[in-house]
């Protein structure tokens, strides 16, 4: 017969999966909230730097194009 082996039940492994889980969480360094603001208007700056930037770069392909269409 198969030897069997004291493995602990499936909702034992699954709450020590949670506990272990809730662990690892108290060892995360969140930043603080103005870093996180920090953060957000950084993204919010470049986000709208690039938007000007494609906006930009597909109004003068656009041009360029239309002129080289007037040609023929």
């Amino acid at each position: 017969m198969a030897d069997k082996t004291n493995k602990p039940g499936f909702f034992a492994r699954i709450a020590k999966y949670f506990k272990d889980a809730k662990g690892e969480f108290k060892k995360i360094a969140w930043p603080s909230k103005k870093q996180v603001w920090n953060n957000v208007a950084i993204i919010l700056v470049m986000v709208l730097i690039f938007s000007v930037l494609t906006w930009g770069f597909d109004y003068i392909f656009a041009f360029l194009r239309d002129l080289l269409l007037r040609q023929f």
